[in-house]
Formats: structure tokens, sequence, C-alpha cells
């Protein structure tokens, strides 16, 4: 049998609650809730570490943050890693990568500027050696702010809004592999839904669909910021004023990533090679949008760390929901296995690739990480946390406090329950598995000033990386 193809599809900041197949009745997702009704619908994915850059970094090695030393944004990774690419170069594929990369950039803004968003070819590149039409970041997706490179430092601008554009290039690029004689695999990582949320950066088409909405606030929704929160995570009061609105925008760039998703789609169905090619739709994180108090990602709880993650492979897969856990670090294994391709030494993600052609729940466990804020080094935001199917176990490092929530009774997250003596068994198991993790990740729960000092140098990640 010919080895399978990969197509791997990956939103930004789009939460795993906010798609019409998940219960949300002001998504206009139709094609993504209908390729989620013949799909592996693995429905307790979660975002390791749920920021863009570690997300990324964690993807295309499979081994966490402590490994990677992608402990905040807008740092560069080091090449030296064993990754899903060179996997793919290795075993005769062509891999081809579009869109936002956001492992490369050596300063904290600056995101216009060549220097930092052109990504050049070699090793910082982490193995695509083929077509590879990307930047660093930016979320502004018009031009003249919205570009991409080949391979030099030219700024090549998109024509129209920057999602369509790319799923235009991944269509492209499809027809042209498909034409080839080697098994390819695609990686589209797509901008949207991440934030500004301004009217000007959506087509309007899409905006009107959402004019005259009024989205409620959730059950779990706090008026005052959260005091483990980061600058990202905090509102100024005007923009919790200016909640709706933005929810609007978002809500807009998700309704056209649908329908992005479900040109592409279109496109692959309609191909010779679409009952050999593994298709994949999931996103790095989520969004909070004032739940707990907070906005942005980079925290446990599952409006920011639970994302959709759909599967389909011709009729090779089960149809339907499988609970089992699904972790960033665990994506690359699993694939790699269901492919027939070798998995790398030294990574820390678990292979779930049988419980997913059998259709099985298995009870893998995703242990969670925070290194620090977002994009600045800072002490006084690390945390971490385990998450299973039901339950949420966290704790920060700088006051101690520990928080446990029952997911499957308790679905927002309102009630801690790490101080109800009855449930300390619960307690106990669960921190002796984070902790089994973390020590087998070589993660000792470090300050993020540890990391500035000891791992990075002018932003750029060190070739060995200090226990």
């Amino acid at each position: 049998m010919p080895k399978p193809n990969l197509v791997y599809i990956f939103a930004d900041q789009l939460r795993f609650s906010s798609l019409g197949y998940n219960g949300d009745k002001y998504a206009r997702t139709p094609n993504i809730d209908r390729f989620s009704a013949h799909c592996t619908d693995m429905c307790t994915a979660v975002s390791g570490h749920p920021v863009c850059a570690p997300y990324r970094a964690s993807l295309l090695t499979g081994k966490y943050t402590t490994k990677t030393g992608m402990v905040i944004n807008e740092i560069r990774i080091n090449g030296n890693h064993r990754t899903f690419a060179d996997v793919l170069n290795e075993n005769g594929y062509e891999p081809s990568y579009i869109g936002k990369w956001h492992m490369y950039a050596a300063k904290l803004g600056d995101h216009f500027n060549a220097e930092n968003s052109f990504i050049p070819p070699g090793r910082d590149r982490l193995g695509f050696d083929g077509n590879f039409a990307a930047y660093n970041f930016h979320h502004l997706y018009y031009s003249p702010d919205a570009y991409y490179h080949l391979d030099t430092p030219e700024k090549l601008y998109y024509d129209g809004y920057e999602p369509d554009a790319q799923t235009d290039m991944a269509i492209n690029e499809l027809r042209r592999l498909g034409k080839g004689d080697k098994p390819f695999a695609l990686f589209l990582s797509l901008g949207t839904p991440h934030d500004p949320w301004s009217a000007d950066n959506v087509p309007s088409e899409y905006l009107k669909m959402f004019e005259d909405v009024d989205f409620p606030l959730p059950s779990n929704y706090k008026k005052h910021n959260d005091r483990h929160a980061d600058m990202w995570a905090r509102f100024k009061p005007f923009e919790r004023r200016r909640l709706n609105d933005m929810k609007r925008v978002y809500y807009a760039m998700v309704a056209n990533l649908d329908a992005n998703l479900g040109k592409l789609l279109k496109e692959i169905e309609a191909s010779d090679y679409a009952d050999n090619t593994i298709v994949v739709f999931t996103a790095d994180h989520g969004e909070m949008f004032g739940a707990q108090g907070r906005h942005a990602k980079n925290i446990f709880y599952d409006e920011s760390i639970r994302v959709p993650f759909l599967m389909k492979w011709g009729n090779r897969l089960p149809e339907g929901k499988n609970p089992t856990c699904l972790n960033t670090v665990d994506i690359m294994p699993t694939l790699l296995n269901l492919m027939k391709l070798p998995v790398p030494d030294g990574i820390d993600g678990a292979d779930i690739s049988e419980n997913i052609l059998s259709g099985s729940t298995g009870e893998n466990t995703a242990l969670l990480m925070g290194t620090g804020p977002t994009a600045i080094w800072g002490n006084g935001f690390e945390w971490r946390g385990i998450r299973t199917r039901k339950w949420t176990y966290a704790v920060y490092k700088k006051d101690g406090e520990e928080l446990l929530f029952d997911n499957e009774k308790d679905s927002y997250q309102t009630t801690n329950l790490f101080h109800d003596s009855s449930y300390n068994s619960v307690v106990q198991a669960l921190k002796k598995e984070m902790y089994s993790k973390m020590d087998a990740a070589g993660d000792k729960f470090r300050k993020n000033s540890y990391y500035k000092k000891h791992w990075v140098k002018n932003r750029i990640i060190n070739e060995h990386l200090e226990p």
C-alpha cells in the first residue's frame, strides 16, 4: 500500500467551544460541522502549552517546552531537534509549509521587519526544505501588513484577505503535489481568528452575519481581572466594554475560516489521492473572552487549552467522538505511527494511534505548562497542570494555589474542589502523575528568569539546554 499523504490545517486561537458541532448556536461553521460528522473527533484534545510559539515547537518536535526551550513567544528555536519534517524527508516525502511560523523572531515586536519575519532556508525551517511560503508572525490580514516570504527576504503581498489567499495557495500546492510521484505532507498554518478583532481586519460580508448578535457572558465570566494574569490576559476597562464587538469579529473570522476549509476539503475530496490522505483540522490554543476574569490564552482553563482535532483518512478511521486525551506532544508520534513512519528518540509524546484506529478510549493524560508571560521575561506567572477526560488539576508557582475541577460535572470550571477533603485521593493521584511527567521531561518548575539566564541569549535559544 502506498504511503499516506498528510494535510495538517491549524488555525490560531480557535477554541473548541466556538464551533457549531460543539454546540455553539452562534457559530456559522457548516463545513467544519459537516466534516466533523464523518471524522474521528478527538474531543478531548488539548494544547499542552497554550501559546503560539510553544505549541508549534511541540507540534514539530514531539517535545515539551522544557526540551524545546520555547518558553515564551518571540524567541528563536534552535534547529538541532530531529523534527516531524526530518522524518518525512528521510522517508521519501515532500513536505510543504504555508502560513504563520512563529518560531524565528529574535526581537520583541518589530513584526513587519523582514529581518524578523523572513525564515531563511536551512535548519531554521526545521526540515521543511521544499515549498515554504511563510512569515514569522503578524495578525493584520490585509496588505500592506499581510505578506509572506519564499527563499529571500523580499516581501510578497497577498491579493485580498490573507486566509483566503493562503487557502488558494494551499489548493495550488496540493494540485502540484498531487501530480508528483512522492507522498506529500502539507502544513497550513492560518493566522485567524487571532486578534486584533477590529472591523477592518475581517471581510465585511462575514462581519455582517453577526452585526445584530449579542453574545451572552458565560457563567464563569468574572468582572475583575484574574490576579494571576499576565499583561496579555488582563482586560483594560475599555476592552470589557468592547467584548461583544470583539466577539462579532472573532465569529466572523471563524465563519471565513469555515468557508476556506470547505474549499480546501472540496479540492481534496475531488482528487485522486483523497482516499489515502490523512486530513487534520485543529488549532494551536483557544481564547478566554472574559471567562475566569481573563482574555487571551496561556492558562490551564478549558477555554484556553481545549481545541478541535478532527481527523479523516478515507474510510480507515472510525467516525464519531473519541474522548482519549490528546496533547500537543502526542500529535507527532501518533501521526507518524499512523503513517508507518519511525518516531524519533527522545520525544515526550505518547502514541495513541491504536486508540484512534480501533475507536477505543485510552487513559492518556496531558501535562500542561505555563513557563512565563506570553512574550516578555518576568517571574510570577508560572504554572503547571494535568488534564484527563474527567479532571483538571493545576498549581501556580508564585503562591502555591492549587485547583481541581471535575470537567464532566462542571464544564465551566466554576467550583474548585481542591479544598474538599473527599477529593484528596484524586488530588494526590493527579499530582503524582503530573510530577512524574515533569520529571521525565526534565521540568524542574523553574522561574521564568532562569530560562532567560541559562537557555537564551539575545532571544535565541541555546543549542544545549541546561536542566
